[in-house]
């Protein structure tokens, strides 16, 4: 006990060790290579208090405690304490007054770190260029150049900070020139430059860089390596990534982390996922950067099954996924449109505290939206503390498609009040969902706005929502006016947009016109085909109908069939108009009748129209009866209870079964949401949420 005599309550958290080191310091003078070893420990080990307290018992500690217990506060982001000791000291050499101002950048104190540096009355070399990395951290490029030119002399590690600052902040002009007056640089400096190319869209710049350094015997690391095939995946150059693959595999780099990583994404960039995993099975990873490049790799080759799985195994073993693997995992589950399978996802991310990040949140604000769940797309948007311009896109556009016209001007209000600049997809967004609200004069006046922004430039896409925007609104010659004066020459979504307006409103003069710049763009275009064969069987035109499907068979165009699909714990059931094929298909069908039955007591009226074929009365409203989003719900209701019923459609929904939904909605007493290739379609207890405006 006589080591542990005096010291206070508050010390009995330190180690044993600790303690015997303070009690022998009563007695001896505690040699400081022992001190510095313990303290050392505790600062590596970030126990800060420890440190602390056994710090301030050792009797008149050295310049190099106090330096070491100096950079263990600056560390843990105490810099009050580092300064504090920063200040008592009597005498201060250079490495000292280098590392406090290193610590208030780190810490994001910028202007004591300035104030420092301008007492300092002895730099070196290290000290101008910590100022320098401070001031292109924190974007002030004029401040770092102005600087580094004053450098009295600047070795290559100056040189480097400010040509990887110069990227770091998209001055890559400036990056590149600096690169080549640098009098000398070393392998950092070439795998800085060609990191930087690669990051900024010149990844063939980027490859030549590499080619050049190996010409001046410049040996690459594991960096460099993990750079250039990163590049190679970003060109999608597979023959020097595999030339690379090979070298690497001769200088042993390849169990290196991000080695393996790049290799992974290299071979699925260029489609040859199997080759991504041969690279992973080639040793077992724990390492978390390895597993969400193959399951980035499996989403980007459409393989979500796969890269779902690749996500549940890194949970199995214990491999806590990041922002990455949750963003990638969440859009796998997005493209399959399992709302469920997505839920489970989020639920994990709660878990670990990752739902509130920006990646994660947006990415669950755009599955919960395409799923047919906006609602709780809003709610995890306005989770996000700190939402950037893909968050306000992401929810604007979603509501877009919901056809929440007025949700999306009051999330446009509240991001002008955060001060979020507007981009192209966001003036996007604001017109499609001034389309599907009918908010004509809203949207006349977005479009209006472009020009007068100098941040966005029209584009087609601007265009194309515009000419939606007066179809829908019945203003053809509006459209078509607007379409003659456009500066670019109008694309064919732009003229199917007009073409689709004129089946609406039955223009047939204007719909003839359009169809021929259609062809003249694109002769096989099938959707033309399609809008003015349905545009003539509307008017009652059957020669006319029997032409143009003529036209098509010679052609060799195939109408799309219209089919309509629901997702059941990512396994997707898919029907076709009176299809028969589905293993329940006998009590869909039961269903159906039932179904049929209940909607002629309810005073539904098939409308023939939508048939599109010469036959008789009879067998239009069978036809009508058999369509496939009908064939879906009936399939939804025998096999999903109490919840709401999604239905996604490859086709825009046609007028008679718009019509028979609504009042299913009202039989069943659930709320059925469709997405066609238009909107999403929100029916409950009669009504839609288009209010019959699509």
């Amino acid at each position: 006990m006589l080591f542990l005599v005096g010291i206070s309550p508050k010390s009995c958290k330190i180690s044993i060790h600790s303690r015997l080191l303070i009690g022998l310091s009563r007695f001896f003078r505690l040699a400081n290579p022992t001190c510095y070893s313990i303290l050392s420990d505790h600062l590596n080990n970030r126990r800060i208090d420890e440190a602390k307290e056994l710090f301030e018992r050792i009797p008149s500690p050295n310049i190099y405690l106090c330096t070491k217990m100096m950079a263990g506060y600056a560390e843990n982001r105490r810099l009050n304490d580092a300064l504090n000791l920063f200040d008592k000291m009597p005498l201060k050499d250079t490495v000292m007054w280098n590392l406090m101002i290193k610590g208030c950048v780190d810490c994001g104190e910028m202007e004591m770190g300035l104030k420092l540096f301008e007492e300092m009355t002895q730099r070196n070399v290290i000290s101008y260029t910590t100022m320098v990395t401070g001031f292109l951290k924190f974007g002030k490029v004029e401040e770092a150049e102005s600087l580094f030119w004053e450098m009295p002399q600047r070795d290559v590690a100056a040189w480097n900070a400010m040509i990887y600052g110069y990227f770091e902040n998209g001055r890559v002009v400036e990056a590149v020139k600096l690169f080549e007056v640098m009098p000398y640089g070393n392998v950092i400096t070439w795998t800085s430059v060609i990191c930087g190319l690669d990051q900024h869209g010149r990844s063939d710049e980027a490859l030549l860089v590499f080619k050049k350094m190996l010409g001046f015997f410049v040996e690459p690391t594991s960096s460099t390596f993990a750079s250039v095939i990163t590049a190679c995946a970003n060109a999608r150059d597979l023959v020097l990534g595999s030339e690379i693959h090979g070298c690497v595999v001769k200088l042993g780099y390849l169990y290196d982390t991000y080695v393996t990583a790049a290799l992974i994404t290299l071979y699925a960039n260029c489609m040859r996922m199997d080759d991504s995993s041969k690279v992973f099975s080639e040793r077992l990873h724990m390492n978390i950067v390895v597993w969400t490049s193959l399951l980035t790799g499996y989403g980007l080759n459409y393989k979500h099954k796969e890269a779902l799985a690749v996500f549940g195994d890194m949970i199995r073993i214990g491999l806590l996924p990041n922002q990455s693997s949750f963003t990638s995992a969440l859009n796998s589950s997005c493209e399959m449109e399992s709302i469920d399978l997505g839920k489970e996802i989020h639920g994990v991310a709660v878990k670990l505290g990752l739902n509130t990040d920006a990646f994660v949140g947006n990415s669950l604000a755009v599955l919960y939206s395409k799923c047919g769940n906006i609602n709780d797309g809003l709610i995890v948007f306005k989770e996000i503390p700190e939402k950037n311009i893909v968050s306000w896109n992401s929810i604007i556009v979603g509501c877009a498609q919901h056809g929440c016209g007025n949700w999306a001007l009051t999330l446009l209000s509240q991001m002008v009040r955060s001060r979020a600049d507007m981009d192209d997809i966001t003036l996007t967004g604001l017109l499609a969902a001034c389309s599907h609200s009918g908010m004509l004069e809203k949207g006349k006046r977005f479009f209006q706005y472009i020009p007068q922004s100098s941040s966005i430039e029209v584009t087609l896409e601007h265009y194309s929502c515009m000419v939606d925007i007066l179809c829908r609104s019945g203003k053809l010659n509006e459209a078509e006016n607007l379409v003659k004066s456009m500066p670019m020459r109008p694309n064919l979504s732009i003229w199917l947009s007009l073409l689709s307006g004129c089946k609406k409103h039955l223009n047939l003069e204007l719909a003839e016109r359009a169809a021929e710049n259609i062809f003249h763009l694109d002769p096989n275009c099938s959707a033309a085909y399609v809008l003015l064969s349905n545009i003539y069987a509307f008017s009652g035109r059957w020669s006319d109908v029997a032409r143009v499907r003529g036209n098509m068979k010679r052609r060799g165009n195939i109408k799309q069939p219209g089919c309509s699909w629901v997702n059941q714990k990512g396994i997707r059931h898919t029907f076709l108009s009176g299809d028969t094929s589905h293993p329940l298909s006998d009590r869909i069908y039961e269903k159906l009748e039932w179904l049929t039955e209940k909607l002629k007591e309810y005073g539904y009226v098939p409308d023939q129209r939508y048939a599109m074929h010469d036959v008789d009365d009879e067998q239009k409203e069978v036809l009508l009866s058999y369509h496939s989003e009908r064939l879906a719900i009936c399939f939804a209701l025998i096999t999903i209870h109490g919840s709401a019923i999604t239905v996604m459609k490859n086709l825009r929904v046609c007028g008679d079964c718009h019509s028979a939904i609504k009042l299913i909605a009202k039989i069943i007493d659930r709320e059925i949401i469709v997405r066609d290739s238009s909107r999403f379609h929100h029916f409950r207890d009669g009504f839609c949420s288009c209010s019959d405006y699509w």
